[in-house]
């Protein structure tokens, strides 16, 4: 990849790099320092040259970023309650609810509701079958929606 070639892959999915570290990580300085190494990938990295395959592979490698992030030992967790980007208490609550999810369900919901992935491409971005996503996907909605109507928020 050429140095305008970078540039504009950068460019083009720098919104979408930031928000998925983000939301993994939810510290905006760790996202950026994630967001940096992404980068970094691709400028050292071998990422396929068509643009579907480039946009699966800079998610997927974002996310191995997140999941090599939180196995580092000395990492120190902030509460959600210091963000102001979410906009309504119920939206609060969810993305709460969300954070709590295990690592997969955390994913899937994201990638299907915040990034409008269908199940098969965020099959694919995972290299999972479909059908896990799928069941996945139901899981982890039964569970959202069980603990938000236990807290009778819905």
């Amino acid at each position: 990849m050429d140095k305008k070639q970078l540039e504009q892959t950068i460019t083009t999915y720098a919104d979408m790099i930031y928000r998925i570290a983000l939301h993994h990580v939810r510290n905006t300085t760790d996202a950026e320092d994630i967001f940096q190494e992404v980068c970094i990938a691709l400028m050292t990295g071998n990422p396929p040259p068509d643009t579907q395959h480039l946009k699966h592979w800079i998610i997927r490698t974002t996310i191995n970023k997140c999941n090599s992030f939180h196995r580092l030992f000395w990492q120190k967790r902030e509460n959600i309650e210091d963000y102001d980007y979410l906009a309504s208490p119920q939206q609060q609550k969810i993305m709460e609810e969300i954070y709590a999810l295990p690592g997969n369900y955390r994913n899937v919901i994201y990638l299907y509701y915040y990034e409008n992935y269908t199940v098969s491409e965020i099959a694919e971005i995972l290299k999972k079958n479909s059908n896990t996503v799928n069941s996945q996907l139901q899981r982890a909605r039964k569970k959202l929606k069980d603990i938000l109507t236990e807290e009778g928020e819905m």
